[in-house]
Parts: structure tokens; sequence; C-alpha cells
């Protein structure tokens, strides 16, 4: 890799807003990838989330281990700031996918348990903090900025 590519895909300046984001997002994504690989926090782990792509959602198998791994694997990237730009881009790629599932459902989340799936209103600000950190890169206390 070129390497003032190299150095634009982690430069970033020590903006505590992009550090407050890189967390946020990282936290609130990582539980749902533990969900799909681990089990964790009542999900189904990595073969019953590969069940459910392959045979619900219809979605192939490399496509489906990407979205586990993005939303595990990356989350943790992004909370560490390692590869900030490239987590974010992943998890914006996952996050407008799995939306357009979602779209049927409306824009609300499904906190009463009324209707029968939840709307995209929570993809919505992944899109946005994704797009920021793309933007300016992962802040202070990220990996980046020591690399």
């Amino acid at each position: 890799m070129n390497a003032n590519l190299f150095h634009q895909l982690l430069s970033t300046d020590n903006n505590i807003i992009l550090t407050l984001i890189r967390i946020v997002l990282g936290v609130v994504v990582f539980p749902h990838g533990a969900q799909k690989l681990f089990g964790w926090f009542g999900g189904h782990g990595w073969n019953g989330s590969m069940n459910f792509f392959k045979n619900v959602v219809g979605v192939p198998y490399l496509l489906g281990a990407l979205s586990i791994l993005t939303e595990s694997v990356l989350a943790v990237f992004l909370v560490a700031g390692l590869f900030t730009r490239v987590a974010a881009l992943a998890i914006l790629i996952n996050m407008i996918v799995a939306a357009t599932m979602h779209f049927k459902n409306g824009f609300f989340m499904n906190w009463n348990g009324n209707s029968k799936g939840e709307g995209y209103e929570f993809h919505l600000l992944t899109f946005a903090l994704s797009i920021a950190l793309i933007i300016g890169g992962g802040g202070m206390f990220s990996l980046d900025s020591l690399l």
C-alpha cells in the first residue's frame, strides 16, 4: 500500500467528539455482533445466525460471515480506534443492507412489541455516526494516531 494513502487512511486529529462517536458506535454495535458470533445477550451464535441468514433472509454464506465479523470484530476495532475509517465504512455498508430489510416495518423501533419487526431508525443513527468517522477518523486516544 502506498505510504501516503496509508497515512491518509489513519490520519485524524485530537477531536474528542470523534472519540466519543467512535466509542459509542463500537459499544452499541458490538452486542449485536456478539449475539451472532458467540450467542451472547440472548443471541443464537454463529451457527444459528448463519442458518438465519441463509434460510430466512437468503444471504450467501460469505456475506453472512462478513456481517457477523463486521458487527463483532470491527466494532472492537472502532472502540480501540484501529483502522477507524475501514471499520466505520464496513459498519455503514452492513447497516445499509440491514436497513433495507427493516423498511417494511416502518421507521420506529418495536419497543412495545406491537409490530412484526423493528423499524430502521437505529440504522439511520449508525449511518450518521459511521459517516462522521469515515470523514474525520478516530479522534483522540485512537490506535490510528499511534500508527
